[in-house]
């Protein structure tokens, strides 16, 4: 071993790391100790990961939770940063709903399926709805629980936006829930989180909560 810490297998002058490098190696490192521990998990379970079908399950788990947490890596302020100023004297309420979303619940890595349904109050500048359900997709890829996924979404767009309203509604089912433990099938959650004007303003956060569609 050189004082790189890594071992060369092979002959040769011992390789120079940069930082990206070094990133690179820690990374190699954790996804061998993550498929490790799948291997640990077939077995504790009373699996063989030896045998054929499973000798590749522990790489693709650590791939597929690599892509189910996904939103660690993204800065979801960054994504509202592109605003647009000219919207013609636009007054109203912005409302996107049905925003598809999957996440995985922090306490037992169950899915967690759900829609989004996201409103704010422009106070000068609006953003382009694609850039609403980034957001959400930011937050759900990430170990969550419904509560807090409520309320980042909410402080994100009224950070980014400084608008003067924001209102959030998340409708979710929970595998934790459906899938383990008391397996009540297909009940759901609802969490709401409402800022200023729609915080306020009943009239204002009805109109709101009366866009959602009613069924799923």
């Amino acid at each position: 071993m050189n004082d790189t810490g890594i071992t060369r297998l092979r002959g040769g002058p011992a390789p120079v790391l940069d930082i990206d490098d070094e990133a690179e190696v820690v990374g190699d490192a954790c996804h061998a100790a993550a498929e490790d521990g799948i291997r640990n998990l077939l077995r504790a379970i009373g699996e063989d990961p030896e045998r054929n079908g499973l000798r590749e399950t522990p790489a693709r788990v650590v791939r597929a939770f690599a892509e189910y947490c996904a939103g660690y890596a993204v800065d979801p302020v960054a994504l509202l940063r592109k605003t647009f100023d000219e919207v013609s004297g636009y007054e109203g309420l912005i409302i996107l709903t049905d925003i598809d979303f999957v996440s995985h619940c922090e306490h037992h890595l169950a899915p967690i399926v759900g829609r989004a349904h996201v409103a704010y109050l422009p106070s000068k500048a609006v953003v382009g709805i694609s850039k609403l359900a980034r957001v959400v997709d930011a937050y759900a890829r990430r170990l969550q629980i419904q509560e807090r996924m409520t309320a980042d979404v909410a402080q994100c767009i009224e950070t980014g936006l400084s608008p003067l309203g924001v209102g959030v509604v998340i409708d979710a089912e929970h595998g934790c829930m459906t899938l383990r433990g008391v397996n009540k099938r297909a009940p759901r959650l609802r969490t709401q989180t409402f800022k200023g004007v729609l915080a306020d303003d009943p009239v204002l956060q009805q109109r709101f909560l009366d866009a959602i569609p009613t069924s799923w």
